[in-house]
């Protein structure tokens, strides 16, 4: 590895000592960056993902831009379903919306467990070109379980979440097979992604927050304990991130990922004293780099406050990047974490 390379991040994970708090954040290649929203004029958000050329140019962006300390392969979470013989489209200002939403233990049952490198041989050959350019480390991704069973059942964003809810718990046991060849798929899709050469992954559960610590345990546990289990020989740190999660902390620890992610509606300091002995990621709202520069500033020292100076602290947002974010407000953001947390990180040794 470079002399050069900057491991903050990867050393965070791994809750050793780092010279300053690492920053990155979900969604920071994205709407607010005015060359990604003109490259969008041109090219759909699927072309965008699937096209490597265009995939490494768009996961660069923020990097060129700014002293972040790690990149994320800008991707979706519904690629996969591009190999389990999915039919979706993704709609602007929307999201995935699936053609034929998964109702029945036939649909259920048709789902294939992917091939990567052949039936997505564009996310390795991305993360091949991004490792070449890359002086920080690379993210790969995918949606948890339940978050893909929440696309496929529903067939696209739910206020509420009820058909997936019913399944689980009407049919069990078909619910169980939908979650283990999810469960198949992200493994095969994530290991495809490390031995590429992502330098760590992050398993998204963006809608697990609809249910509760005991249903979490009985559901949706072993499925995640499985994954991580499977994925922890090949050396990656595995991040696990959640919104709306602030009753499943506990339970979310019990995966034996390296890295909790926590959103913004519970404190850093509480999210922490729940969690425990682990490495912890986040957790400034969203629509903070929404204000002045100052109000960045404030709060963003206080989830540094919080976060004390342990080891193992990854300082993000609680969830991605706004569209109308002022770019400025991330550069103030970077900086004050950076300087801020340089301050409050305990000395080595």
């Amino acid at each position: 590895m470079s002399k050069h390379f900057n491991d903050r991040f990867l050393r965070a994970c791994r809750r050793e000592r780092v010279d300053a708090t690492p920053i990155w954040l979900m969604r920071q290649a994205g709407r607010y960056l005015p060359e990604y929203r003109e490259l969008r004029q041109k090219h759909s958000m699927l072309e965008l993902c699937t096209n490597p050329e265009l995939a490494v140019r768009v996961t660069l962006m923020p990097l060129k831009r700014f002293d972040l300390d790690a990149a994320i392969l800008f991707s979706d979470l519904t690629i996969p379903f591009l190999a389990m013989g999915v039919l979706f489209t993704l709609k602007e200002n929307l999201g995935p919306v699936i053609t034929h939403p998964l109702r029945t233990a036939e649909d259920i049952y048709a789902l294939r467990v992917m091939e990567p490198n052949n039936d997505l041989p564009f996310v390795a050959e991305s993360i091949r070109m991004l490792r070449q350019e890359l002086k920080v480390p690379l993210i790969g991704f995918a949606g948890a379980p339940f978050t893909l069973a929440a696309y496929l059942v529903e067939g696209g964003p739910s206020r509420d979440y009820s058909h997936v809810r019913a399944l689980m718990y009407s049919q069990p046991e078909l619910w169980n097979s939908l979650l283990s060849v999810l469960a198949e798929n992200v493994v095969c899709f994530l290991k495809a992604q490390i031995e590429a050469g992502a330098q760590a992954v992050q398993l998204f559960d963006s809608w697990v927050g609809v249910v509760s610590p005991v249903v979490y345990r009985r559901h949706i546990l072993p499925v995640m304990q499985r994954i991580v289990s499977e994925l922890k020989p090949l050396g990656a740190p595995i991040i696990y991130f959640g919104t709306g999660t602030a009753s499943l902390l506990e339970a979310m620890r019990e995966t034996g990922a390296d890295v909790i992610g926590v959103d913004w509606r519970v404190p850093l300091d509480e999210a922490w004293r729940r969690i425990g002995d682990c490495a912890i990621q986040g957790n400034l709202d969203p629509a903070v780099m929404m204000a002045s520069s100052d109000t960045v500033c404030a709060e963003a020292r206080d989830v540094l406050r919080r976060a004390g100076g342990r080891a193992g602290h990854i300082f993000n947002l609680g969830h991605g990047v706004l569209p109308g974010t002022p770019v400025e407000n991330v550069q103030v953001l970077i900086d004050t974490v950076h300087l801020d947390g340089k301050a409050r990180v305990e000395p080595s040794g």
